[in-house]
């Protein structure tokens, strides 16, 4: 009896807390999306400044860590590791030339779609 009152206790306490803990989970991984893309758009522009142009569309993101074909004055890998995925394990989106710059990076949130709110909100590069 004592071992079940035990029991209920500890989750009565865990459905207080889960709920922020979960709600500060889905805003560190909008701000670890951010992060990443500012750290990609330092790339692209080391990238730009060697090449004269941001990587197109067709060459994506793998120009930072791989020579496209034709650029004699690439003097990458840009980025020290592989192109990561975004926090909720997506492929960035990547757009060049862009519609709000030169370039658009996206990652889409956790739903992987276009607009949404809190954690299936777009996290973009001209914001």
């Amino acid at each position: 009896m004592e071992l079940l009152v035990v029991m209920v206790i500890i989750g009565l306490l865990a459905s207080l807390v889960a709920p922020k803990f979960f709600g500060k989970l889905s805003s560190s991984k909008q701000k670890t999306a951010k992060a990443q893309i500012e750290l990609f758009g330092a790339a692209l522009d080391e990238f730009r400044l060697d090449n004269g142009r941001y990587p197109t569309t067709e060459e994506g993101l793998s120009a930072l860590r791989e020579r496209p074909s034709g650029l004699d004055k690439w003097k990458g890998p840009y980025l020290p590791k592989p192109v990561p995925k975004d926090p909720w394990s997506k492929d960035y989106a990547y757009k060049a030339p862009g519609e709000h710059g030169e370039y658009d990076l996206i990652s889409y949130g956790l739903d992987g779609q276009p607009g949404g709110t809190e954690e299936n909100s777009d996290v973009v590069s001209w914001e």
